[in-house]
């Protein structure tokens, strides 16, 4: 009995002990695999047929015919592709937007509808994207030089302090959201949360883009340093007994870090966060 405790005592307060940190170290490691996979499915989502590296071309339309082929006669220059034949046209009638291609013709839904219609050319797709009151067509190419020489993502070591509990304040009404074209669209939002961090209060406002979802854009003091200048995105689930886990691990740049060609939200200015998130991904290249 040496030290004046049992020998059986010593193992029952050591094993004890052990299963403690035991149980710690298996959750700080379940965390660490969960940020690990979600950023594995971020970078398939990316490097996917039809991902954001894909996207190739944007084309806004003039009222009229607007001529698409791989000549460069054309309004709409495409890359050459055995499919696109002698090409067509995509006329634009006061916001309905017709194909024109092989003799036949069909309206085209935009991306503001549930389900946007695609017009597949071999590698090439193209379909109709509403801005406002501007129409473009948006082309994705499956073997586009952006989505061959990807390089991968790069984050920020995974911090779990950055994965905050939020008090969610309901207030619901429309907030307005800039895009990078310049426009500002009155955007639903169902209220605002409020968290502590870097031994700040802080608030952000989500907007509505999913039944299941909220949705942050936020600029932060890493925003064109380490991050991607104009901001990132987050998703949350939906507020439970109102709260809200904001996991800035899990914090991602937008399709504009990507590609010239998409029209990305910005932050509002009351997500303009006075402190450093160094958390979540960091800027990808030149864009």
């Amino acid at each position: 009995m040496p030290n004046g405790v049992p020998v059986m005592r010593r193992l029952l307060i050591c094993a004890a002990a052990c299963g403690v940190f035991y149980g710690l170290g298996a959750a700080a490691g379940s965390y660490q695999s969960d940020v690990a996979e979600w950023r594995r499915q971020r970078e398939a989502e990316l490097r996917a047929d039809g991902g954001w590296l894909t996207v190739t071309g944007l084309f806004w339309l003039h009222e009229g015919a607007n001529r698409f082929g791989s000549g460069t006669a054309n309004e709409i220059v495409l890359p050459d592709d055995p499919a696109l034949n002698s090409g067509g046209a995509f006329d634009l009638d006061h916001g309905k937007v017709v194909l024109r291609m092989d003799g036949r013709s069909r309206e085209l839904r935009a991306d503001s509808a549930a389900s946007p219609d695609v017009v597949t050319l071999g590698s090439l797709s193209l379909f109709v994207i509403r801005r406002g009151d501007r129409y473009g067509i948006r082309l994705k190419d499956r073997n586009s030089s952006l989505r061959k020489e990807f390089t991968g993502l790069r984050y920020f070591p995974v911090n779990e302090s950055y994965r905050v509990s939020a008090r969610f304040v309901p207030d619901a009404r429309k907030i307005p959201i800039p895009n990078i074209l310049g426009q500002t669209e009155d955007t639903p939002s169902p209220g605002y949360v409020e968290f502590d961090l870097e031994g700040r209060k802080l608030r952000l406002t989500p907007v509505e883009e999913s039944p299941s979802e909220l949705f942050f854009i936020f600029h932060d003091l890493t925003s064109g340093r380490e991050t991607y200048g104009s901001g990132r995105f987050l998703h949350t689930a939906m507020p439970k007994d109102g709260k809200v886990e904001l996991d800035f691990n899990k914090a991602y740049n937008p399709p504009c870090a990507f590609t010239p060609y998409a029209t990305c939200p910005l932050p509002p200015k009351q997500n303009r966060l006075p402190v450093r998130i160094a958390a979540g991904e960091l800027k990808y290249g030149a864009h």
